[in-house]
């Protein structure tokens, strides 16, 4: 076996025994600054503190948390578990070139734990962790091929856990991405009357599912926000702007400006030259909303 004198350098490893007073663990200072750590609570309670917050944690938990300044871990009285710490080079060693790898170099930048783990998979996880206690309290024998292979597994087994418990999170977060994205499209091609498919297409999903986000979150169909958008940009014309109705309705897109008046009546409940009327006169202004702002997208 390769010796590794160094291998404390890259990488740390500890047992929390149970202790009558709470106890503080500084991991966010040098020699460990830039580690990223792994925790497995068997028993007990954490306190993680970042310079994003902090997060209370009860066990049986495991934790994953990509390097903080100032990082401190307070372990409450009684509690029991496992600390591991990896440098980045460690880390990108365990993550390697594989079919998870991108998942993993993912989940390894962020936050993520699991504080409902079942006792059985508690005592399949605690070997990983004394893999990597006993291997670096191997005076002079410590690998880092051995630390890097039991990152691998911990990294795997966090990532696995931990998704479950953050799955309706991703759901949500996953969502209001993807309607951010289609108001951008809409933006840009709603004057180009654009079909609901195409703009799923774009961003890569079913029009079904385009159709249930929008339904979800906004109580409106994809259809429905595309026209809400236009009619607001039709208003806005013909508030702000000399043009004629016809210059505008090609400006929007409009083959036949009697296609245009009959659209903006149907949604505004005016002809256009009614609206512009009302809208210059004052005395009489009159705002017709859209059943749906287009500025309440998220």
């Amino acid at each position: 076996m390769h010796v590794e004198s160094a291998i404390h350098h890259d990488a740390r490893g500890e047992a929390i025994l149970p202790a009558i007073q709470p106890r503080l663990i500084r991991i966010g200072r040098p020699p460990q600054r830039w580690f990223h750590h792994a925790l497995l609570l068997v028993n007990g309670s954490i306190r993680l503190s970042r310079d994003d917050g902090a997060a209370p944690i009860s066990g049986p938990a495991i934790a994953f948390f990509p390097p903080s300044e100032g990082e401190m871990i307070t372990v409450g009285a009684g509690s029991r578990g496992y600390l591991v710490g990896m440098s980045p080079e460690i880390i990108s060693e365990a993550i390697g070139d594989h079919a998870e790898s991108a998942a993993l170099r993912v989940f390894s930048g962020s936050v993520s734990f699991n504080d409902a783990l079942q006792p059985t998979t508690v005592r399949e996880i605690i070997p990983l962790f004394e893999g990597v206690v006993t291997e670096l309290a191997e005076e002079g024998r410590s690998s880092r091929m051995v630390i890097a292979a039991f990152t691998r597994l911990i990294l795997m087994a966090a990532w696995r856990l931990t998704r479950g418990a953050d799955v309706a999170e991703e759901r949500r977060a996953s969502s209001g991405l993807i309607l951010q994205r289609f108001r951008q499209s809409v933006e840009i091609g709603f004057r180009r009357h654009r079909s609901i498919a195409d703009y799923a297409d774009e961003l890569g999903i079913s029009a079904d599912r385009l159709h249930a986000i929008c339904q979800r979150m906004l109580s409106r169909s994809p259809l429905e926000l595309v026209h809400d958008r236009v009619v607001q940009e039709a208003k806005l014309r013909l508030e702000r702007s000399a043009r004629s109705v016809q210059e505008i309705s090609y400006g929007l897109g409009f083959r036949d400006p009697a296609n245009f008046s009959h659209f903006f009546k149907r949604h505004a409940g005016l002809s256009p030259a009614r609206y512009r009327a009302l809208s210059v006169s004052e005395a009489q202004r009159l705002t017709i909303p859209t059943s749906s702002d287009y500025h309440d997208w998220p």
